[in-house]
């Protein structure tokens, strides 16, 4: 049986909160199933989560997450915590290991705005549902080590936002370079990598032109290199 797998997720925090991205292909086997796959997922105002691994199950566990916080909210009254939607979110990964441990891994990133803490914040997974907080920034995924190499080598503490979009870009593209299940910017077919910003304003994402600015000027600099 053939899986559509996501690959590389990443986010980092920047000074007034936090950058979500992911690539865009997704894979069956040795071959491109797919090059225009989502995988970071607005869930409300102030967070996303950021999918890798079997994408079917991904995909419908963020749909059943963000039901079930607006559920929540609508019985409360209230927005759940951050650290309560990220509770949650290790529930249903949780839920999942049966299926995981048939080869439908789930590993998301949850990542979002502290509005108690005036601040970003990155959640980490692994396939029992265990959640654990990242300090400044993580990537996971077949290209997730390769990510986190570049983004360990530009972090910098309290990074302005055009800054921390464009190491993200670039963490993407050096994981391109490395990983065949990874994606890079594909300039010809005009496919970019889905990326977030929260802040405490609220989520944005950012647009394909910024993205491509930041990618052609990579590329150029690869071809000079």
């Amino acid at each position: 049986m053939k899986i559509l797998h996501g690959t590389t997720i990443l986010a980092l925090r920047f000074e007034k909160g936090v950058v979500i991205a992911g690539d865009r292909r997704a894979t069956e086997g040795h071959q491109i199933a797919d090059r225009t796959m989502k995988k970071i997922f607005k869930t409300d105002e102030h967070s996303a989560v950021g999918i890798s691994g079997a994408a079917g199950p991904c995909v419908e566990m963020v749909k059943l997450f963000k039901t079930e916080i607006e559920h929540y909210e609508k019985l409360e009254g209230a927005s759940l915590t951050l650290e309560g939607k990220a509770n949650k979110l290790g529930e249903m990964v949780k839920s999942n290991l049966p299926l995981a441990f048939q080869g439908l891994i789930v590993i998301p990133i949850f990542a979002g705005f502290d509005l108690k803490k005036s601040e970003g914040r990155i959640f980490k997974y692994d396939i029992t549902g265990g959640h654990y907080e990242e300090a400044e920034f993580y990537s996971t995924g077949s290209g997730g080590k390769d990510a986190k190499n570049s983004i360990k080598k530009m972090f910098k503490k309290n990074l302005p936002e055009d800054e921390a979009i464009r190491i993200a870009i670039s963490a993407l593209y050096d994981a391109s370079e490395e990983d065949s299940a990874t994606g890079g910017p594909d300039v010809i077919r005009g496919i970019y990598p889905n990326i977030s910003v929260i802040r405490k304003e609220g989520l944005i994402e950012v647009s394909d032109e910024k993205i491509k600015s930041v990618a052609q000027s990579l590329i150029e600099h690869t071809r000079e290199s």
